[in-house]
């Protein structure tokens, strides 16, 4: 196991202060000389040595990446699936350039959905002001107009959008395992509208505003030697700060903050805002879902906010591998009886496919998915 040069060097002086911070007054002296070898360490170069500058190609290409005719990442020059630890023993790094691809395929997804699968990319909140945070959902031309069916998807939680059921699918197996496109375009094949959620497109990052802080000195009340006294530890203060904050984020970067999008800020208000504006708007006789794990939940918290509207509109849903709770999310009678009737719930199973699953739960079915 190789050990990086910050550990080497930072891990014995931690542990020698640790140790001196437990003796007496008469250590004094060493902590003082200690704390003075921490203060001319330059943890900028230090760090620059064991980790490389967080820049990564904003393109596919950039990433010598790019997906075959199965559908597959391979790299450009050897054909090899995507490698994670790209540097050895360099985890922060590797999964920062990680994110930085996923972010790439984010975005050459929703060009396939626009593309490949004809959707419209329509912006959410609908009466939004040009300056406030926007997010979006995808439709299908006749998604509002079709009279006879509809199909929404809702994928699950965490870093995947609009169009994607699994980021490391799409990046370790092919875009049919990990994308929503094969459900879509058997939908359309087969005459349905179809509607895309985008539930994990919450909010906007912005860069935080610096804060500038009023320097004790210009309070002018303050007698001089008490100034100089409180500027002096404001000094060291700051000085211990910038040195954890060196050590923390070694290449400085920005700060951000989140801006959530109005009536949009959760999955859960995010599935109820498209259905008032858009599915309860359709002109379909028969809506049917489809929703994956966090999206199972959010779908019975729409029940539960728009049950009359749900079960005038909703002939079935198919939930796969579901996190929901009807328990905890006090789901009532009528809802769980609607749910055993037009709900199935497809898990994780080693089962043959379809094979009835036991549940604890009285809510809806739950059978193999098969894998």
């Amino acid at each position: 196991m190789s050990i990086s040069l910050s550990s080497l060097i930072l891990c014995p002086i931690w542990i020698s202060m640790a140790q001196i911070q437990q003796g007496g007054p008469d250590e004094k002296e060493k902590t003082t000389a200690l704390k003075d070898l921490l203060s001319r360490i330059d943890l900028d170069e230090l760090m620059k040595k064991d980790e490389p500058p967080l820049d990564f190609p904003d393109t596919l290409e950039g990433f010598e990446y790019a997906f075959n005719e199965k559908g597959q990442l391979r790299h450009i020059k050897t054909g090899e699936p995507f490698v994670f630890n790209y540097r050895e023993d360099l985890h922060r790094w590797n999964q920062k350039r990680y994110e930085a691809l996923g972010e790439i395929i984010t975005k050459y997804v929703y060009e396939l959905l626009e593309k490949d699968c004809n959707l419209k990319k329509i912006s959410i909140p609908v009466d939004a002001s040009e300056s406030e945070p926007k997010s979006f959902i995808f439709m299908s031309e006749d998604a509002l107009t079709n009279p006879q069916k509809l199909m929404v998807l809702i994928h699950g939680s965490g870093v995947v959008r609009a169009g994607q059921w699994a980021r490391r699918l799409i990046i370790n197996e092919d875009l049919d395992s990990g994308t929503q496109i094969p459900f879509i375009k058997r939908a359309m094949d087969e005459g349905y509208g179809v509607i895309v959620l985008n539930p994990n497109e919450n909010y906007i990052e912005v860069e935080k505003p610096k804060i500038h802080v009023q320097s004790s000195s210009d309070s002018s009340d303050e007698p001089a030697e008490k100034r100089e006294r409180k500027d002096k530890v404001s000094k060291e203060t700051k000085k211990r700060r910038d040195f954890y904050e060196k050590y923390r984020n070694p290449q400085r970067e920005k700060e951000m903050m989140q801006l959530y999008i109005r009536e949009n800020g959760s999955p859960e208000e995010h599935a109820i805002y498209v259905w008032d504006h858009f599915i309860a708007q359709s002109a379909a006789e028969n809506v049917f879902f489809v929703a994956h794990s966090y999206g199972g939940l959010a779908f019975v918290e729409l029940m539960i906010q728009r049950e009359a509207d749900v079960k005038s509109k909703v002939t079935a849903v198919a939930l796969t591998d579901s996190v929901h709770n009807v328990w905890h999310q006090e789901a009532g009678k009528t809802i769980r009886e609607w749910m055993r009737e037009n709900c199935c719930n497809w898990v994780s199973s080693s089962e043959p496919l379809d094979t009835s699953v036991e549940s604890m739960l009285p809510d809806c079915p739950r059978v193999s998915a098969a894998f």
